[in-house]
């Protein structure tokens, strides 16, 4: 059977599909992972330990010498996601009251989720996708740079939440780990470069599964209209704003863009975080919380096919730059002439 040829056959399948698989089992079987006790049920919910082998294998393919590329890419991806969830904040609250819409077809849009749906990007989906694609080392490197987005942090930022909390350093610092120590030893041995590099690829359906298995489809059903509408939103709008800062800032292709347009999974928690401390958000936070879930759900399963649709008008543009010139048969006279040449 082409099992792995037909998954392939969907944009970013090796990613999208265990992904929904995950989701499917977790919404039919939320106790899954306590009823296989042991190592099926660790692994279920093991995202971060395969996360940490991932980003290591990763981290043996990467080459010092472009540290500085790698740095500009996501300290860009950063700030214009941020940026960007900021001002769309700030145009949704000078229309909209602090509860956001409470009733009608548009129930629980608020600046709240707005802001913690646009705010942070998947960066496991991020790596796991443009590490499917080759050459793409910088791109996948680039993601410790804006990790710092997930979380409550910046959202509490653009909210205005002054003097809340402190920068969760401790976070970035624990996913810079094992890329350096992957680089570190990559650089030092092509050896050990050539024994993990490879992983990374066959990592990625099985970190896929750990993220679907912490979704469920019966979210869509809870946030409705505009949770869907809010996931389109992420995945083409801001998608778009990323795809031209990564095109004319980074001056790179455009593509780690697309890939990073995305919800982060963490974002689900953060309507609630922001409530506990703030609790003017009280109100609308379960809602919020809901519409944030289909977002992820949503980017999830959107961005992927993006980014593959755009990765092959890509290739297909090199295919067409490469124009090779017909060879032309010289004539009786232009023989001659040649002749009188030499």
């Amino acid at each position: 059977m082409k099992i792995k040829q037909r998954i392939e056959k969907v944009p970013g399948g090796m990613m999208v599909v265990p992904l929904l698989i995950g989701a499917i089992v977790h919404t039919f079987f939320p106790t899954a992972d306590k009823t296989f006790v042991g190592f099926t049920g660790s692994y279920m919910t093991g995202t971060s330990a395969i996360l940490f082998v991932f980003f290591f294998c990763v981290g043996t393919n990467i080459n010092l010498k472009s540290s500085g590329k790698i740095a500009a890419k996501g300290m860009s991806l950063l700030l214009v996601k941020v940026l960007f969830a900021a001002l769309l904040g700030v145009i949704v609250n000078m229309f909209l009251p602090r509860a956001g819409i409470t009733t009608g077809v548009f129930a629980g849009f608020s600046v709240l989720a707005v802001i913690a749906s646009f705010n942070a990007a998947n960066g496991g989906l991020f790596v796991a996708l443009m590490s499917t694609i080759p050459d793409r080392e910088v791109d996948v490197a680039s993601y410790p740079f804006f990790s710092a987005q997930s979380g409550p942090f910046f959202t509490m930022i653009t909210l205005g939440v002054a003097g809340i909390g402190q920068f969760p350093w401790q976070a970035l610092v624990s996913t810079l780990i094992p890329f350096g120590i992957g680089m570190l030893l990559g650089n030092l041995d092509p050896d050990l470069k050539k024994m993990f590099s490879p992983l990374q690829g066959a990592l990625v359906p099985f970190f896929a599964f750990t993220i679907g298995f912490s979704l469920d489809l019966q979210m869509i059903m809870k946030s409705g209209l505009v949770g869907i509408l809010m996931g389109l939103g992420v995945v083409f709008i801001s998608g778009y704003v990323l795809y031209l800062s990564d095109r004319y800032i980074v001056r790179s292709d455009g593509l780690a863009g697309w890939a990073a347009s995305s919800t982060a999974g963490a974002a689900v928690a953060v309507p609630l975080a922001i409530a506990e401390v703030n609790p003017a958000f009280a109100p609308m936070a379960n809602s919020a919380t809901a519409i944030v879930a289909t977002c992820v759900l949503v980017s999830a399963v959107l961005t992927p096919m993006v980014t593959m649709w755009y990765y092959k008008r890509l290739m297909a543009k090199k295919t067409e730059s490469v124009v090779v010139e017909p060879q032309t048969e010289l004539t009786p006279q232009d023989n001659k002439a040649r002749q009188t040449i030499d």
